[in-house]
């Protein structure tokens, strides 16, 4: 049966026992409203972890003013539901005053290229939250391995150069998207969406189609793809595009062109709620020439 923790020091003695009996922890941080793209991490952590780990918990310090925190979708009985039935062993549901308590004072501060563009550029601060948090889940959890999506791209690029950088002793686990039928990427704030900005919402990953595409037949000018994407967004009403970067998938550099590794990447607000997805282009026919 699926064990719910709130308390920090409960959580580091049932880490301490599972790697004291010589388990594998994979652990999958969330802020809850789960769905089929959560459970595709637990679903990878069940297949190479002996005990996986879920928690849910609303990271206040990575919203910035103005944005959806009080807005953003909630539901703990149904994500215990959803957890139970994926076989998640354990639940850490961790209150606001127990992570961040009166005085907390200490934060991870992502910085360079990484951070520079992307949601770093129109959502400052935003990493410094996503670190912290990270850091701090870790530290609690000292989970083997955590997983992470691909549609939080950069977000994984980041949690990544700091685990390598601060020397923690985790494998960071990047998973690939799991889509709608329409091609939308599964996330939390879809639910956020009107029935017609959940018809318009699409718009971002037919853009990136697009653009997969046009380096499918042998376009690698960013600018050229950029454009072109631009204006197939344009084409859908009410989305309001943040950004279309392409850059290097490993250390986020802009690009001229296309390349082997290069991420492509689209925010947008669709009504009240932001949105963001990208693709991945693994090699061109001009990185293999």
């Amino acid at each position: 049966m699926m064990q719910v923790i709130t308390a920090i020091e409960e959580m580091r003695r049932y880490s301490r026992n599972i790697r004291g009996e010589g388990k594998t922890l994979g652990f999958v941080p969330t802020m809850g409203y789960l769905h089929d793209g959560h459970m595709s991490l637990v679903d990878a952590a069940r297949k190479e972890c002996d005990i996986v780990a879920v928690s849910v918990f609303v990271n206040p310090v990575q919203f910035g003013p103005g944005e959806d925190l009080d807005r953003y979708p909630r539901d703990i009985e149904r994500d215990r539901h959803i957890s139970e039935e994926h076989g998640v062993d354990v639940m850490f549901i961790p209150s606001e005053e127990e992570m961040y308590p009166d005085g907390y004072s200490t934060f991870v501060e992502p910085t360079g290229v990484i951070v520079r563009g992307l949601c770093g550029l129109s959502k400052p601060g935003h990493f410094r939250g996503v670190a912290t948090v990270v850091a701090k889940f870790l530290n609690i959890t000292k989970p083997h391995v955590i997983y992470f999506g691909q549609k939080d791209a950069q977000q994984s690029v980041v949690i990544k150069r700091m685990v390598e950088d601060l020397n923690m002793d985790t494998e960071v686990r990047v998973m690939p998207i799991v889509r709608e039928a329409d091609g939308l990427a599964m996330s939390s704030r879809n639910s956020c969406l009107s029935p017609e900005e959940r018809g318009q919402a699409p718009g971002l990953f037919r853009s990136l189609k697009r653009a997969e595409d046009l380096v499918a037949g042998g376009e690698y000018s960013a600018d050229k793809i950029r454009t072109e994407m631009e204006n197939m967004m344009r084409e859908t009403p009410d989305l309001r595009i943040d950004y279309i970067e392409i850059v290097d998938a490993h250390g986020l550099m802009p690009l001229d062109r296309v390349k082997e590794n290069t991420l492509i990447a689209v925010a947008a607000r669709v009504g009240r709620t932001r949105l963001i997805d990208n693709i991945r282009i693994g090699k061109t026919r001009e990185s293999e020439a």
